[in-house]
C-alpha cells in the first residue's frame, strides 16, 4: 500500500463512511460456499504469474476503502466524460484488476448476482497478506457494490507527505484509530514505491538540508543515485522495505534504523503513542500480524454500496 499535498476543504463536501453492522463471516453459507475457495484461487493463480498482484490486491482495497467505504468503486471504469476513481492521480499505478475480473467471471458461473465486487476485493486482500507469509483472518461479507466512482474523489486519500496530524485526521474521519494508522501502514511491508513520492526527502529538503536528515545518510545517498535516473528510467523506485514480497515486520525495523520511504512513513516517529506502536511492532511479529488483522477487519467493514453487480467494471 503506497500512500505532497495538504488536506482541502474538499473533504469536508463528501460525506465519509461508517461502520456497517450487517456484515457476517457466514454470509454465502448456503449461497455460494465455494466462493472464498474461487477467489483464493484466482489470486493463487494470477501471483504464480506476478508476484506484485498481492501488494497491488492489499493497496486497491485501501483505496476503495478510503472513498465512500468498501463499494467496489475503485473497479469502476471510466466512462464517457465521468472519469473514475481508477484514473485518479493517486490510483493510477494501481493494477492486477484482472484478477478481482477472472474471480467475479468464475464466481457468476457458480452463483450468478450473488457475490458483490466488493467481497471479492476484500477476500481477494486478505489472500493477498495470507500467500505471502502474513496471517489469516475471517473477512465478514455482505457488503454491497457503489455506483460512483469520481477520480476526483481520490484527493481524499492519504498521500505519501502527510504528517502525523493529517494521518490521523485522514484515518479517524474513516472511524479508524491511531492503532490501526499504525497497524494499517505496516501494510507497507509489501510492494514498491516510485522516486516521485519520495524526492521530497532525497532533494532540496529545506533550506538547510538537501536531504531529509531523519533518514539514514548511506540510505539516502543510496536512494538519491537510484533515482538520478529516475528522468531516464521509466517507473523508477525502491521497494518499501528489504522483504518486499513478504509480509513480516521488517517495515518497522527499518522505519526505526532511519530507512523508511515516505514522508508519511516517518511520520509515525513524530507522536509519542504511534512511536511506540511502531516499536512494539518492530519487536514482535506475532503483535503486528493480530494488530494488522484486526485492523482491517475495521477498515474493510466500512459501509458503502447499493447493489451487486455483474461485471465489476460497470454497474448494473
Amino acid at each position: 500500500m503506497e500512500f505532497v499535498v495538504a488536506l482541502s476543504f474538499a473533504f469536508l463536501m463528501f460525506p465519509f463512511p461508517s461502520a456497517i453492522g450487517a456484515l457476517s463471516e457466514n454470509y454465502y453459507d448456503g449461497k455460494c460456499p465455494l466462493n472464498e475457495s474461487i477467489i483464493t484461487n484466482a489470486v493463487k493463480k494470477a501471483t504464480s504469474n506476478d508476484k506484485t498482484v498481492p501488494s497491488a490486491l492489499l493497496r486497491m482495497h485501501f483505496h476503495d476503502c478510503f472513498i465512500r467505504g468498501c463499494d467496489g468503486s475503485v473497479l469502476l471504469d471510466s466512462k464517457g466524460k465521468n472519469k473514475a476513481e481508477k484514473d485518479g492521480e493517486p490510483n493510477r499505478p494501481l493494477h492486477a484488476f484482472d484478477v478481482i475480473d477472472n474471480a467475479k467471471k468464475m464466481l457468476e458461473v457458480e452463483c450468478p448476482g450473488v457475490v458483490s465486487c466488493a467481497d471479492i476485493l476484500a477476500m481477494a486482500a486478505k489472500d493477498a497478506v495470507v500467500l505471502t507469509g502474513g496471517p489469516y483472518w475471517e473477512v465478514p461479507n455482505g457488503r454491497k457494490d457503489g455506483r460512483i466512482s469520481l477520480a476526483s474523489d481520490t484527493g481524499r486519500l492519504p498521500t505519501p507527505g502527510f504528517n502525523i496530524s493529517q494521518l490521523k485526521w485522514s484515518f479517524g474521519q474513516n472511524g479508524l484509530s491511531h492503532f490501526d494508522l499504525v497497524a494499517l501502514t505496516g501494510g507497507h511491508t509489501l510492494g514498491f514505491s516510485h522516486c516521485s513520492s519520495f524526492q521530497n526527502r532525497i532533494q532540496n529538503f529545506n533550506a538547510t538540508h538537501e536531504m531529509d536528515p531523519t533518514l539514514n545518510p548511506s540510505f539516502a545517498s543510496k536512494l538519491r543515485r537510484l533515482c538520478a535516473a529516475h528522468n531516464k528510467v521509466r517507473n523508477a523506485g525502491a521497494p518499501l522495505d528489504s522483504t518486499n514480497f513478504k509480509f513480516d515486520n521488517a517495515y518497522y525495523k527499518l522505519l526505526l534504523k532511519g530507512k523508511s520511504l515516505l514522508s508519511s512513513d516517518q511520520a509515525l516517529l513524530t507522536d509519542p503513542k504511534t512511536k511506540a506502536l511502531v516499536s512494539k511492532f518492530a519487536w514482535s511479529q506475532r503483535a503486528f500480524e493480530k494488530a494488522f488483522a484486526k485492523s482491517m477487519t475495521k477498515m474493510s467493514s466500512l459501509t458503502g454500496g447499493e447493489e451487486i453487480r455483474r461485471d465489476c467494471r460497470v454497474v448494473n
